[in-house]
C-alpha cells in the first residue's frame, strides 16, 4: 500500500482506470448481454401482443357476422406475415374454434392452454409442444365492451432466440475489444490529466464562492495564461507568480506587465498564450466551467422569470376558480384539503387559507363528513370518476348539488389526490319538477275532458226527462222531487262544463322561431337527468335551418315527450340520437329522435298515438304524451311517424346500438316551411322569435 502511495498521480490514474475498465468489462459484459437479450425477447413479446391485438380488432366484425371465410383469411394472412408465427386462430365465446391457420388439423389441447386474464386483458404464456417452445398470446375479441371470443397467436421461441444468441456473442466480442481500447486510451489520458489541476482548482474555488461573473483566470479572464513569474502587484495572480493573458471581449489581449500582445483579438483562442496550451483536456474542462458558470447565471435568470410567469398564471387560475360559482376543492391522498376556491370556502363559512390542512370532519357535520370521506376514499381506491346528485339542507332551504369527483394522478400514474366539484342544480331540479307537474296537469286535463264528454250525454238525458216529467206530474211531493233532480242535474252540467273548460287547449301562440334552438333547449334541460340514468344524448343538427313559424312552447312539449319516451325505453342506459335536416325540395324540416332501447312491437306501432294507450307498466305513464304530441304536430300542419327497429341506414353512431341494447325505435316529425295564415296580433316583430344557441 505504501508503494502505491509513492507512485505518481498519473500512474495512479492509469492503474485505477485500467483496473476499473477491466473489472467493468468482465463483470458487466455478461449482464449487458443478458439485458440486450431480454430486450429482444421483450420486443418479440411486444410484437406478438401487437399481432394478437390487431387480429382481435380486425376479427370483431367477422365474429359478429359469423363470416368464417373472412376469419380464415385473417388468420392465414397473419400466418404469412413472418416465419416465426407458428399459428393463429380465433375462438368464439364458448371456446369453439371459428378459424385457424393449421393446414392439416387443429390440436385441441391449445384451446385450454391459454386464455385472457381475469380482467379481460392480454395473457402471454410459454408453451412446450415437445418439439418446440412457443409464446402464446391470448386477447379477447371485444365489441362495445363485451367479449365475443378470443384471438390467439403463437410465436416460435426457438426462432425468436436465434438473433438473441447472435447478439450476445457480438456484445461479448465488443466488450473484449472495448477493454483493449479502453486500456490504451486510459494510459494516454493518465499522462495528461494532472498537468493543470491547480488551475482548475482555482477556477472551481471561484465558482464555489458564488462568483459566477468570474472567469477561469479571475475577473474578465478567458483561461489563457502562461506559467511564469509575475512581479506586478496589479496582476490578479500576483500571489501565484503567474503571468496571464487577459481577454476583454474583443479589446486587447495583454500580459499582466502590459506585455507583448497589444493587437486586438476576436477570440481568446487567438492569444499566443492560449495557443501554447491548445488541446489540453484540463483547458477544455476549465472553459466548460466558464460556460457552466454563464449557463447557471442565465438559467437562474430564466428560473426567476419562470417564477414570475408561474405566479402570474397562478393568480389567473385563482381568479378563474374564485369567479366560478361551482364548489371546487382538492384533497391529497390522505383526504386532507390542499386547496379550494372562494365559493367552497364560503359554503363552509371559512376563508380560503383556513381550509388548507383541514379534513371533512373539521368542516362538515359528522354524518355528512362521513359520507363525503367514503365517497372520496372510493375514488382513491378505484381510480374512477364518480358523479352524484346530493341534497343538502341550507339556512334558506334545501339545495341540490351535482357533484363530480375525479382522481388526480402524478407523472407515474399514481393517484395522489381527489379533485371534487359541486354545482348547484337546485334551479334545474325546480324546472324538472315544474315540467313533471305540467305534464301531470295536462294528462289530468285530458282525462277530465274525456270523462266530461262521456258524462255529458247521459246527464242531458236525465235533465230532459226530469223537465218533461214535471210538466206531466201534478203538484205534490213527486213534482218537488223531480225539481230537486233537475236542479242537481244542472249542478252536474255546470261541473261538466268546468271540466271541459279545464281540458280545452289554449290557442297557439305562433311566431317566428328557430327549430334548432327549440330542440337544443329541451335537450339541455333533460341532459343532466338523462346522464344520471346512464342515457347519453347525441345531436346532429342541420346548421342551414331557416326560421320556422310555430309555437315554441308546444313544440318543446313534443320534443320533451319524445325524449322522455326514449329514456323510459332504456332502463339500463343507452343512447338517444337527435337529428334535424332541411329538405328545400320538399319545403319541410324533419326532426328524428332515435334510441337504442327495446323497441316497439309491430302490433303496437299503429296504436301508439291513440289517447290512453301505453306500453309502460301501471303507474309509469298515462298514454297521453304521444297523443298530445300528435295533436300539436297536426296543428302545425305536419305529421309524426314511428319505426322500430331503427333502420340500418339511419346512421346511428357506430357501435352505439350494439351490445346489450335492443333494436331501438325512431320517431320522425315533419313540419312544413310555409308560414300559412298568420295572426298579426300574435306575430312579434321580426327577429324576436329566434334565439341564438
Amino acid at each position: 500500500m505504501h508503494a502505491l502511495d509513492r507512485l505518481k498521480f498519473s500512474s495512479k490514474i492509469n492503474l485505477g482506470t485500467t483496473g476499473i475498465v477491466l473489472f467493468l468489462s468482465l463483470v458487466m459484459g455478461a449482464p449487458v448481454a443478458r439485458v440486450a437479450s431480454q430486450a429482444l425477447v421483450d420486443e418479440v413479446k411486444m410484437r406478438g401482443r401487437v399481432l394478437a391485438e390487431s387480429l382481435s380488432v380486425r376479427s370483431a366484425d367477422p365474429v359478429l357476422a359469423q363470416d368464417f371465410l373472412r376469419l380464415k383469411n385473417l388468420v392465414d394472412d397473419l400466418r404469412g406475415v413472418s416465419g416465426d408465427i407458428e399459428y393463429a386462430f380465433i375462438l368464439d365465446k364458448a371456446g369453439g374454434v371459428l378459424a385457424h391457420s393449421y393446414p392439416k388439423g387443429f390440436p385441441v389441447d391449445l384451446i385450454t392452454a391459454n386464455a385472457p386474464g381475469p380482467g379481460g386483458g392480454l395473457s402471454v404464456r410459454l408453451l412446450d409442444s415437445g418439439d418446440e417452445r412457443i409464446y402464446d398470446f391470448a386477447v379477447p375479441v371485444r365489441v362495445a365492451g363485451e367479449s365475443f371470443g378470443t384471438a390467439r397467436v403463437g410465436l416460435s421461441w426457438t426462432r425468436a432466440r436465434a438473433p438473441v444468441e447472435r447478439l450476445g456473442g457480438i456484445i461479448l466480442g465488443l466488450a473484449g475489444g472495448g477493454l483493449f481500447v479502453s486500456v490504451v486510451l486510459s494510459t494516454i489520458f493518465a499522462r495528461q490529466v494532472t498537468r493543470r489541476l491547480n488551475i482548475l482548482r482555482t477556477h472551481a474555488a471561484e465558482m464555489v464562492t458564488g462568483n459566477l461573473d468570474m472567469q477561469a483566470g479571475g475577473e474578465l479572464a478567458r483561461n489563457c495564461w502562461d506559467i511564469m513569474d509575475c512581479d506586478r502587484k496589479e496582476c490578479p495572480a500576483y500571489g501565484d507568480k503567474r503571468r496571464r493573458c487577459w481577454y476583454v471581449a474583443g479589446t486587447l489581449c495583454l500580459e499582466c506587465d502590459g506585455g507583448p500582445f497589444p493587437q486586438k483579438l476576436e477570440s481568446c483562442r487567438e492569444c499566443p498564450v492560449y495557443l501554447a496550451n491548445a488541446g489540453d483536456e484540463i483547458q477544455d474542462l476549465t472553459e466548460t466551467f466558464d460556460a457552466m458558470a454563464m449557463t447557471l447565471k442565465t438559467h437562474i435568470a430564466e428560473l426567476r422569470e419562470a417564477e414570475k410567469v408561474l405566479t402570474r398564471q397562478q393568480q389567473i387560475m385563482r381568479t378563474i376558480l374564485d369567479v366560478t360559482p361551482d364548489l371546487v376543492s382538492l384533497l391529497d391522498e390522505h383526504l386532507v384539503y390542499q386547496a379550494c376556491n372562494r365559493a367552497f370556502a364560503a359554503s363552509v363559512s371559512r376563508e380560503v387559507d383556513e381550509v388548507a390542512g383541514k379534513t371533512d370532519a373539521d368542516l362538515f357535520p359528522a354524518e355528512l363528513a362521513a359520507a363525503r370521506t367514503e365517497a372520496n376514499r372510493r375514488v382513491l381506491l378505484t381510480g374512477e370518476r364518480f358523479q352524484t346528485e346530493t341534497r343538502r339542507e341550507a339556512g334558506h332551504g334545501e339545495r341540490w348539488f351535482h357533484t363530480v369527483q375525479v382522481p388526480v394522478f402524478d407523472r407515474d400514474d399514481r393517484i395522489v389526490g381527489v379533485l371534487r366539484t359541486a354545482r348547484d342544480v337546485t334551479q334545474i331540479k325546480d324546472y324538472q319538477d315544474q315540467l313533471i307537474q305540467a305534464q301531470k296537469m295536462e294528462s289530468l286535463g285530458k282525462l277530465a275532458g274525456g270523462v266530461a264528454h262521456e258524462i255529458n250525454t247521459p246527464l242531458g238525458i236525465i235533465l230532459g226527462y226530469a223537465q218533461l216529467l214535471q210538466e206531466d206530474v201534478p203538484e205534490g211531493q213527486l213534482r218537488e222531487d223531480l225539481g230537486i233532480i233537475e236542479r242537481q242535474a244542472k249542478v252536474c252540467r255546470k261541473i261538466v262544463a268546468d271540466l271541459l273548460g279545464f281540458s280545452r287547449q289554449s290557442r297557439s301562440a305562433r311566431r317566428d322561431m328557430c327549430l334548432n334552438n327549440s330542440v337544443m333547449e329541451t335537450v339541455t334541460l333533460v341532459r343532466h337527468s338523462f346522464e344520471l340514468d346512464k342515457v347519453r344524448i347525441v345531436t346532429d343538427l342541420d346548421e342551414r335551418m331557416p326560421v320556422l313559424y310555430g309555437d315554441p312552447d308546444k313544440l318543446r312539449q313534443v320534443w320533451m315527450n319524445l325524449l322522455t319516451n326514449a329514456r323510459d325505453a332504456m332502463p339500463t342506459g343507452g343512447l338517444v340520437f337527435v337529428r334535424t335536416r332541411l329538405d328545400t325540395g320538399a319545403q319541410k324540416v324533419t326532426v328524428w329522435v332515435a334510441d337504442t332501447g327495446s323497441g316497439i312491437e309491430p302490433a303496437d306501432l299503429g296504436r301508439i298515438f291513440d289517447p290512453f294507450f301505453s306500453t309502460k307498466p301501471v303507474g309509469k305513464g298515462t298514454g297521453l304524451g304521444l297523443a298530445v304530441s300528435f295533436g300539436i304536430v297536426k296543428e302545425h300542419g305536419g305529421d309524426i311517424s314511428a319505426q322500430s327497429p331503427v333502420p340500418a341506414d339511419f346512421g346511428l353512431p357506430r357501435g352505439e346500438a350494439a351490445g346489450e341494447h335492443g333494436a331501438g325505435s325512431v320517431f320522425a316529425v315533419h313540419l312544413p316551411l310555409d308560414h300559412g295564415e298568420r295572426d298579426d296580433e300574435d306575430t312579434p316583430p321580426p327577429g324576436d322569435g329566434a334565439k341564438e344557441e
